[in-house]
């Protein structure tokens, strides 16, 4: 699935997106890009939009879209 990230502006944010939704359960694989302020996640497991939300929010950033 791809997210829609707003306030992601350099590589420090970058890791900060990608450590925090790779520490979900069941997440493999996560792909950020800063140019086009998204990120891509793949999971072996069924994620809820609303932790994925809550994630982002804690990790100081703006959900904005969730593409499945």
């Amino acid at each position: 699935m791809k997210l829609e990230i707003e306030g992601m502006s350099c590589n420090h944010c970058r890791m900060r997106v990608e450590n925090a939704l790779k520490a979900v359960d069941g997440v493999e694989k996560v792909i950020v890009d800063l140019d086009n302020g998204t990120a891509e996640v793949f999971s072996t497991k069924e994620i809820e939009r609303n932790l994925l939300r809550e994630i982002i929010e804690d990790a100081g950033y703006a959900l904005k879209g969730i593409e499945e």
